[in-house]
């Protein structure tokens, strides 16, 4: 099953007696948000969920050579990256229900 924002929308709104709209209006602030705090190189930890940060990583002389049809390019020596880790909490709990299915 995949969880679409639509669907996220009526399943809060539908927990919290909140309007659709407003509940819509209020996940797209907080992606905005989110999106803002990641650009600008910071971190977003959810507690007992995850960790979004960006990583910055500086490749030195390893940079390499991007080929485009007839062109060649440098490659940028310094790319920023988006991890995500899971908290030991959600670690937790997918090795719980993983062994509970192997006891079954």
């Amino acid at each position: 099953m995949t969880l679409t924002k639509n669907k996220m929308v009526r399943e809060i709104g539908r927990r919290t007696r909140l309007k659709n709209h407003d509940v819509q209006a209020m996940l797209e602030t907080l992606v905005e948000v989110w999106t803002e705090e990641l650009v600008s190189g910071g971190r977003i930890e959810l507690e007992n969920f995850i960790v979004l940060e960006v990583q910055q990583i500086n490749r030195g002389s390893n940079s390499g050579i991007l080929i485009s049809r007839a062109s060649t390019y440098s490659a940028p020596r310094v790319i920023r990256q988006i991890t995500i880790r899971t908290s030991k909490y959600i670690r937790q709990q997918l090795n719980h229900a993983i062994a509970k299915e192997v006891t079954s």
